[in-house]
């Protein structure tokens, strides 16, 4: 009797196995996803994106407005090096100077924060302060982005250039590169600022032709009226 007991018993266990197609818990995985916040590589995407199409827009434009009034090769070869060499200069104090200001700023906020706060608080919280230190904006790192980006930009245009003897051939090759290059430019910012591509890639390039088409043109009617 006790054996058909016991028997009868186990059978009305019921076992409840997983369902495979069940969604399991990201606490099961090790924890929840970390979001990553892409407005963390603003500091050096800013740098590095706008140095690149400042470089490339203000050097062709130089080239083209020099162009406009002197067809000679040399003119516009020495016009976009000067040009290249003073936006790199410029552009790395600006952003250092910038940049710095900030730093400055974030540091003080710090310590204004550190001094509100107790003790007690301070003690528990010391070892994050680490974290903040290390968040601050980089000052140099910014600049030498910045200069860089701006010296591979100016780049664009002077290969183009340099290499051709005829005129006409000499913008037209300057404008295709220009163009091909400030689409990879606004394509690139897009994809690492998870940004619209087409949108971005076609800001930028109309802005660079209206540029260069400006500079070209204001360069022109003054050049031929005064020389």
């Amino acid at each position: 009797m006790a054996s058909n007991h016991s028997s009868s018993s186990l059978n009305e266990i019921e076992l409840t196995l997983p369902n495979p197609c069940d969604t399991i818990p990201s606490v099961q995985l090790g924890g929840p996803e970390v979001e990553f916040y892409y407005s963390k590589r603003s500091q050096w995407l800013r740098a590095a994106v706008l140095g690149a199409n400042d470089g490339l827009v203000s050097t062709a434009s130089l080239m083209m407005g020099v162009g406009s009034v002197k067809q000679d090769m040399k003119a516009m070869i020495l016009t976009g090096f000067a040009g290249l060499v003073a936006g790199a200069c410029s552009m790395a104090i600006g952003e250092f100077v910038s940049v710095y200001s900030q730093l400055d700023i974030e540091s003080a906020q710090m310590k204004r924060d550190k001094e509100g706060a107790a003790d007690g608080q301070m003690d528990k919280e010391g070892d994050g302060d680490n974290g903040e230190e290390e968040s601050l904006p980089n000052p140099l790192q910014a600049a030498s982005a910045s200069a860089l980006s701006f010296s591979v930009g100016a780049m664009v245009p002077l290969l183009a250039a340099s290499f051709i003897r005829s005129y006409r051939a000499r913008l037209g090759a300057m404008i295709v590169a220009a163009t091909i290059a400030l689409m990879a430019f606004g394509w690139i910012g897009a994809v690492l600022g998870k940004a619209p591509v087409l949108r971005s890639s076609l800001r930028v390039l109309i802005g660079a032709w209206l540029a260069m088409a400006i500079t070209f043109g204001l360069t022109k009617l003054i050049g031929a009226n005064a020389l």
